[in-house]
């Protein structure tokens, strides 16, 4: 698993007490978000399943699975939003999920839906629920707030403002 990094901010204390795997549960949280916020899939893998499903499904009628889903993604969140940060701020546990509610933070510097680059900082909320097996994460079903996103920027896909 890629070791934590600082940057992100994980309050173990907000974990369920009913969790039998406190000390892991975080760890694998923050590799996951660590790589999300790196745009690295080869860390991706280390926190996920070979099946890992992400969901809602990146494209209709996809069959994806697994952490190369993942690569246009972070390759188009790259562009987008350059320094891009989470942070954790809430995680409840038990030892079959986990669920996440986060801040992203960033500034758009590349097109985004699109939106050309406003270099606008932005900061918006993200909610996922992950299902665990074996100490990776299985699945995710994960939300962004898009519509506080397109609000800062003042302009929402399409041209419209």
């Amino acid at each position: 698993m890629a070791p934590a990094t600082p940057a992100l901010e994980v309050d173990v204390s907000r974990i369920d007490d009913r969790s039998e795997t406190q000390a892991e549960v975080p760890e694998v949280i923050r590799a996951f978000y660590h790589a999300f916020e790196q745009r690295d899939v080869t860390l991706l893998r280390a926190a996920v399943t070979e099946d890992w499903q992400y969901l809602p499904t990146l494209a209709p009628n996809s069959e994806a699975h697994g952490a190369g889903q993942m690569a246009a993604i972070f390759a188009h969140m790259s562009a987008a939003f350059p320094d891009i940060h989470i942070q954790i701020l809430d995680v409840v546990a038990n030892p079959q999920k986990v669920g996440v509610r986060a801040q992203v933070s960033g500034t758009q510097e590349g097109e985004l839906f699109g939106i050309q680059g406003s270099a606008k900082p932005v900061r918006f909320a993200i909610h996922s629920f992950h299902e665990l097996r074996d100490g990776l994460i299985a699945r995710t079903w994960h939300l962004e707030d898009w519509l506080s996103v397109f609000q800062q920027i003042g302009e929402f896909p399409g041209g419209t403002r």
